[in-house]
């Protein structure tokens, strides 16, 4: 099968590219010009560069492919509220489904996020979980996602994977590796008492190819794997970096307190700030998800997460980020 795939740059598409690759299929991918990442290179791959925002720059990739894997996002969490994020998630995803539709292409996978969904329940004031959290990141995806899945078209099999906290190799940022790699050079004191589900990157990507055969249409799977709080989490990380896990567990109150103020020094400074009220909100929460669909529709794997966060490690080491 011919497969284009934008954000194949990235961890999950880092990962997947090799997969689909093993399995003989022809692999377009669609790079940004702005592109830093090397994960890809020597690979017997077909390189296209284009942008999202720009349906023309998709004709050729996507020319002649029975399938589309939709990954790229920006995944900016500052500020909050941003129209750049809204202009990549949402029209973005529009002008890829719309171009693959144009084209003939037969069955379109869009990667979104587990926070978009009732993954672990919501109050009745909120459509989905995540929307209390007031990103633009999470709102966009959940947009997103309701357009691909609402389409009307009968013309292409459509679905969505919605992958939760994804651990493994090829993390170039780095991304959700930072804590392991914080971890690992042994600046990580401290953490809070929530929680989020873990899952092994190679499991989406296993789950992602297998959408390619299975899965019911205009339907979205969460692609989870272990509930895990960060003090567990942290002690499996230490395990594997050799690095005493942090001991102190930070109040809520007094890690919303610092979120606070570090938005408002951000805005004021117009910078960056290390954590916004945003983010400490969610990292005193439980985000737990129910991911069993997805085993059953997709035949998803639960490899240990242990061993994501060995590949993710050793991937670092590899590659000269622990210096």
């Amino acid at each position: 099968m011919k497969i284009a795939i934008t954000g194949a740059d990235g961890l999950l598409g880092s990962n997947l590219v090799r997969l689909l690759l093993n399995e003989g299929h022809e692999i377009n991918v669609i790079i940004h010009s702005s592109s830093k990442s090397s994960t890809l290179l020597g690979l017997p791959i077909q390189f296209y560069e284009g942008d999202i925002l720009i349906p023309e720059s998709l004709t050729q990739a996507l020319h002649g492919c029975q399938a589309v894997i939709h990954a790229a996002a920006n995944t900016s969490v500052w500020p909050a509220r941003s129209q750049i994020v809204r202009e990549v998630n949402i029209q973005g995803t529009k002008n890829v489904f719309n171009k693959a539709l144009e084209l003939g292409v037969e069955r379109f996978i869009l990667i979104g996020s587990a926070s978009s969904v009732n993954a672990g329940g919501a109050s009745e004031k909120y459509r989905f979980a995540g929307e209390k959290y007031g990103l633009d990141y999470i709102d966009s995806k959940y947009e997103a996602m309701q357009y691909v899945l609402n389409h009307p078209t009968q013309k292409m099999f459509k679905m969505a994977i919605l992958p939760t906290f994804m651990i493994g190799a090829f993390d170039s940022l780095p991304s959700s590796g930072k804590l392991i790699l914080t971890l690992a050079q042994g600046k990580l004191r401290f953490y809070s008492k929530g929680g989020r589900n873990f899952v092994n990157v190679k499991d989406v990507a296993e789950a992602i190819k297998n959408g390619l055969s299975m899965g019911k249409n205009n339907h979205y799977y969460v692609a989870g794997g272990y509930n895990l709080t960060y003090k567990k989490y942290f002690k499996l990380v230490s395990s594997i970096v050799d690095q005493p896990a942090p001991k102190i567990q930070v109040p809520s109150f007094i890690i919303q307190l610092i979120g606070q103020m570090g938005t408002i020094l951000g805005k004021l400074k117009g910078s960056t700030p290390m954590i916004s009220k945003e983010i400490a909100r969610i990292s005193c929460d439980l985000q737990f998800v129910d991911d069993q669909q997805i085993q059953q529709d997709l035949n998803m794997s639960n490899s240990s997460i242990e061993s994501a966060i060995e590949d993710c490690y050793n991937w670092f080491k590899e590659n000269n980020y622990l210096k």
